[in-house]
């Protein structure tokens, strides 16, 4: 559901004290073609102006968000690594907490921005799953991590939304991003990665049957959303597979100081 601020609010089973948001391209003040929630300081844009963005977003959660250097990888931020590396640059595409009121923040424009949290609400996590990413391990990795910080949770109690990303019809790739899923299950892969016709090697892949399938493989059973395509709705979402030049829109969760 699109709020009045123009937000999405994630419509998943999430116990009450956790709160998540995902911005949308509008309610900002960049101008075109990062019009005008632009979220991004290395998409291109004026850096004034995209502070002046994550300021807008800033005045509605309750601490400022982790903000990551996202590089396409598995590295996992974390309560105990960020102390470490205080007042530095993270380069991560994921991060956990259980800390209220640390807020994470996932940065995107067509890749999928994965949102986890116990059921008990005492532990949640964001990661960035681009196909890279999602081949390479980053939703596992992510989920270690809040084991890590939970100990006894188990994956079964891990529940899942999937934000907005390049859908099912509009996400070409070729033989390179099929191998790279070469271990997943050939049933999968079949379903996943659907032939473009008349274009020998050419494929539409769904990232979010991949993820579901990564998901499940691991033992999560209550995942949501995957519905939303950001290359077909010009209107809300930042696409960089339609536009090249674009912003990024951000995924967001944390644990309420109060329940």
């Amino acid at each position: 559901m699109i709020n009045a601020i123009n937000w999405i609010e994630p419509d998943w089973n999430k116990p009450q004290r956790i709160k998540t948001l995902c911005t949308t391209r509008k309610g900002g003040i960049s101008r075109h073609p990062f019009n005008s929630l632009n979220l991004g300081l290395n998409a291109g844009d004026d850096p004034s102006v995209v502070i002046q963005n994550r300021s807008i977003v800033r005045s509605n959660l309750p601490t400022e968000p982790i903000w990551l250097k996202q590089v396409h990888g598995v590295a996992v931020s974390t309560p105990v690594t960020r102390v470490s590396s205080a007042g530095k640059v993270i380069e991560a595409d994921a991060s956990v907490s259980n800390i209220p009121n640390e807020v994470l923040i996932i940065l995107t424009a067509d890749c999928m921005p994965v949102l986890f949290t116990s059921r008990n609400g005492d532990v949640v996590g964001a990661a960035h799953a681009g196909w890279r990413g999602l081949s390479s391990g980053v939703l596992e990795n992510t989920i270690q991590e809040m084991c890590n910080l939970s100990p006894g949770l188990m994956t079964k109690d891990i529940l899942v939304w999937m934000g907005p990303a390049i859908g099912p019809s509009a996400f070409e790739v070729g033989e390179d991003v099929l191998q790279a899923f070469a271990g997943y299950a050939q049933s999968t892969l079949s379903r996943a990665f659907r032939p473009i016709v008349g274009s020998p090697g050419k494929y539409f892949v769904d990232l979010y049957l991949l993820a579901r399938d990564r998901l499940q493989t691991l033992g999560i059973e209550e995942i949501t959303g995957g519905g939303l395509c950001t290359f077909t709705d010009q209107e809300n979402f930042f696409s960089y597979r339609r536009d090249g030049i674009t912003g990024r829109f951000a995924s967001l969760i944390w644990i309420a100081a109060d329940r």
